[in-house]
């Protein structure tokens, strides 16, 4: 019989991500409206300047990583805490309008499904 040993830790969920079949036709899409998401090298000069993302899970160069992975679903939902104060685009080495890019990312990403008919005639 072997004891039960604790070391501090446990298995956990794979988060490998198969990129073959990551559907990245947004990704295509937002490149194409925003060819300065092709030139971001992660530096991550943007999340340490953010001032939303002192106080929530926001960190654009997570989401522009994710969503290259084709991984929306996890990171769109951060977009909400952003203030479009500016500041990342003030510290970005390759010069991207962030702002806009977060902007257009809002847009493709979080368009509306059909929405139901209230009934209501308005």
């Amino acid at each position: 019989m072997t004891p039960d040993i604790n070391f501090g830790f446990g298995l956990s969920k794979s988060s490998r991500i198969n990129l073959d079949n990551a559907d990245n036709e947004k990704f295509r899409e937002l490149a194409a409206r925003e060819p300065d998401i092709l030139k971001c090298m992660a530096c991550g000069s943007c999340a340490a300047s953010c001032s939303a993302g002192n106080f929530t899970e926001l960190n654009l160069r997570k989401i522009i990583l994710m969503l290259t992975r084709g991984a929306e679903k996890e990171t769109v939902r951060q977009l909400e805490s952003c203030m479009f104060c500016g500041k990342c685009i003030l510290v970005c080495p390759r010069g991207i309008n962030t702002r806009h890019l977060i902007k257009s990312i809002r847009e493709i990403y979080c368009r509306p499904c059909a929405e139901p008919e209230t009934g209501n005639g308005i």
